[in-house]
């Protein structure tokens, strides 16, 4: 049975389509994520993924045949596969079955949300969840298909990952194509700008300070009568200094002032008579 299930792979890479995107991977796990775009709405988008025997590929089953498979959409539900009776069974012996995947979530029409190891995976210590979402389009339905596997398995992550990743994006576009539509290519989220480093601001260079202007000095006039006044403002370059000369000459003369009066002196004074 093994044997079988490693047969698979290379139908897997065979396969594998070029919109599929292999999101990480790494020794203890791996994501895939694909994408398709259908000319139809949410609603029968919905009901075409809950009838996987019109539209999954019948190699990757355990009977041989899509029509053994069937999803019941509700919580604990499961995505499971009916086994025919084998030969020479007693009467009345149950058919087979297995679960590929358990219903965890259901919210019909936007998101389904199955746990489960695909496949050859089913014998390894692995847990595996599938989320679909459907969001809607400018011309239908975007269905998105995100497969999120980790834990402990004998097989190479780098080989069983890309098996996976073939098988998963085969599917999606076996029910695109049931729609009419096709997968398309995973567009990466833009990256984020980092800000710009902005230049150090250049030190501003201020202007030396003026240095003060000194003041001309007081300048003294002499007047008339010896008396010095001064200026309380410098002379402008354009006064006529010498007709100002002139005018503190010819001005009138202040009269001296009048000594002061000498004290008279005393009259002798006569001797008294006998």
């Amino acid at each position: 049975m093994r044997a079988y299930l490693l047969s698979l792979l290379p139908l897997a890479f065979a396969a594998a389509p070029a919109q599929a995107e292999l999101v990480q991977h790494s020794d203890s796990g791996f994501i895939v994520r694909e994408i398709a775009e259908v000319p139809a709405d949410n609603w029968a988008s919905w009901a075409a993924l809950t009838s996987p025997a019109k539209w999954w590929n019948p190699q990757h089953t355990w009977s041989g045949k899509a029509e053994n498979l069937y999803i019941d959409s509700q919580a604990t539900g499961c995505f499971c596969e009916l086994m025919p009776v084998p030969e020479g069974a007693p009467e009345g012996t149950r058919r087979g079955s297995a679960e590929h995947m358990h219903i965890i979530q259901s919210a019909p029409g936007t998101m389904l949300r199955m746990s489960g190891a695909l496949g050859p995976m089913q014998g390894e210590a692995v847990k595996g969840v599938l989320t679909i979402t459907f969001k809607k389009a400018p011309k239908g339905t975007q269905i998105v298909w995100e497969y999120v596997i980790g834990g402990y398995m004998r097989f190479k992550p780098e080989q069983i990952s890309k098996a996976v990743d073939g098988v998963m994006g085969e599917q999606l576009g076996r029910l695109a194509k049931s729609l009419g539509g096709d997968l398309v290519a995973a567009k990466e989220p833009a990256p984020k700008e980092e800000p710009k480093a902005e230049a150090p601001a250049e030190p501003k260079v201020e202007a030396p300070a003026e240095t003060p202007k000194a003041e001309p000095a007081v300048v003294a006039e002499p007047v008339a009568g010896g008396a010095v006044e001064a200026e309380a403002k410098p002379k402008e370059a354009s006064s006529d200094i010498a007709a100002q000369f002139d005018a503190a000459v010819d001005a009138p003369a202040k009269p001296a002032p009048k000594p002061a009066p000498k004290p008279k002196k005393p009259a002798p004074k006569k001797p008294a008579a006998n």
